[in-house]
């Protein structure tokens, strides 16, 4: 693109932005990009990098879903443009406050995800990291690329692109995370007296560094007792970004973080930021056909580390089913020697089970069961790598967690039952006029009343329902003057 091309630009998002009242023509960055060929409503873009740019306009065609054999996973367009209810969806992910649940007394932290990037960011670059990008990463990605509304997902996982030189970036990383909670402890908490430690031990799930020659990354998950946990990632080098094609997508934030720095206005239909996300799989096209079709493939699967034994379980359990040219029973053999190496014993392989259940199945008691059976008879079928009685040892773990399981359902469905029989058994006792003294009026039912047309062979009769709210007790009409009114 050259600089005529971005001149031209210039001036078209100017004309649009002072017809629009929307923004002074000095806010619109030098860096634009015309209106592409796409059927979407896209009026500027605040900073997208040349070379993406140039793939996008280049390659990127409003096309039909590609067949998986019909084309390589690997070629064809890594990005594409998100259209208005993408990005809408996006933005709603942004808005939406999360909690982060202290341990203890700490209090619990209402944060938006739009806002922890913004501080984060900022302390970064206050502390000399210099950021590449900000990208929403894994099932939250998914959801808002998704044709399904139903995608599931629990943790929302950020990826912070920047350069780590030295073994003491982690640490400044891992500083400036934690001071960004400051900004958002309630009013009236002493700040003063929160240490860096302090806020580690009451809101970190969970902290990884990685730093070899491979790979550069650290991560810190916030705590949420729901299983929504927030995870930071920050990441130089990554040998391996994804586990399999449908968890592959990474949205980058940076165009939507200038919009809602700089914009006045509202986001609309016809005045939003252009977003671009990328699929670190290969074939973007590709890779959104087996999401929205759920269907399970990956490339290298040697690679995969030893938790993706436990997603590849999930996603079977979740109604996913593998392409039909994959080499399923090599994949799974893969899988299972990778898991016995980076978990080779069995407290360890108990720890990492209870925590994926904890995190990926609340309140999903029943499929959490069929999880462990399908990881059960996945293991049973496909583990090559251990003795014998090491198998044995593992598959006991995976029936003794699975009872467990059925344990707890019988315990709330028998706890439910008590609860009945009791509150029978109680009212029981009571006369009449006690028992009404516990009701509350859910509805008032007065008539019946009849009506009939000419033609009708009988009158027919109904009941108007009033729905009465109890916690004002001014809100019945009827009352005082109803004599059919309870």
């Amino acid at each position: 693109m050259n600089t005529g091309d971005y001149n031209e630009v210039e001036e078209t998002l100017t004309a649009v932005c002072e017809r629009e009242s929307l923004l002074e023509p000095q806010s619109v960055r030098e860096r634009g990009r015309e209106r592409p060929s796409f059927s979407y409503h896209i009026v500027a873009i605040f900073r997208l990098d040349r070379r993406i740019f140039f793939e996008i306009r280049s390659q990127s065609r409003p096309t039909a879903m590609p067949e998986t054999t019909a084309i390589a996973e690997d070629s064809g367009n890594r990005f594409q443009v998100l259209c208005f209810e993408q990005v809408d969806r996006l933005h709603h992910v942004m808005e939406t406050a999360i909690p982060v649940h202290g341990r203890g007394n700490f209090p619990t932290l209402e944060i938006k995800l739009k806002e922890l990037v913004q501080v984060v960011r900022k302390k970064l670059q206050k502390d000399g990291i210099d950021l590449r990008d900000v990208r929403l990463n894994g099932g939250a990605a998914s959801y808002i690329l998704g044709s399904e509304n139903d995608q599931a997902y629990n943790d929302l996982d950020l990826i912070f692109g920047l350069k780590l030189t030295t073994q003491n970036d982690l640490q400044k990383v891992k500083d400036s995370v934690l001071n960004s909670l400051l900004d958002f402890l309630p009013k009236g908490v002493n700040k003063e007296r929160m240490s860096p430690s302090n806020l580690n031990e009451a809101y970190v799930h969970k902290m990884v560094k990685i730093y070899n020659d491979t790979d550069r990354w650290s991560l810190i998950s916030l705590a949420n007792i729901r299983g929504r946990n927030v995870e930071l990632k920050f990441a130089d080098t990554m040998k391996r970004q994804f586990e399999f094609s449908v968890d592959s997508f990474q949205i980058i934030l940076d165009s939507l973080l200038t919009f809602y720095e700089i914009s006045r206005a509202p986001m609309t239909e016809h005045f939003y930021p252009t977003v671009v996300a990328e699929s670190v799989y290969g074939n973007f096209d590709v890779a959104l056909y087996h999401l929205n079709n759920k269907l399970i493939a990956t490339r290298n699967p040697e690679e995969i580390r030893g938790g993706g034994l436990l997603k590849y379980c999930n996603l079977l359990v979740r109604g996913y089913a593998p392409t039909e040219d994959a080499d399923i029973r090599l994949l799974e053999k893969y899988m299972c020697s990778r898991f016995f190496i980076d978990f080779s014993d069995i407290m360890e392989q108990k720890v990492k089970l209870e925590n994926y259940l904890a995190d990926h199945f609340v309140d999903e008691d029943q499929l959490k069961h069929d999880y462990l059976m399908t990881l059960w008879s996945v293991v049973n079928e496909s583990t090559i790598c251990l003795m014998g009685h090491e198998r044995r040892q593992t598959l006991e773990l995976i029936q003794q967690l699975a009872q467990q399981v059925l344990a707890i359902q019988e315990q709330k469905v028998y706890n439910k039952q008590m609860k009945m029989y009791l509150f029978d058994h109680k009212q029981s006792f009571l006369t009449f006029d006690q028992q009404k003294s516990n009701l509350i009026i859910d509805q008032v039912y007065y008539g019946p009343f009849a009506y009939s047309y000419p033609g009708m062979e009988r009158p027919q009769h109904y009941y108007t329902v009033y729905t009465y709210d109890y916690t004002n007790q001014s809100t019945c009409p009827y009352c005082d003057v109803c004599s059919q009114c309870v």
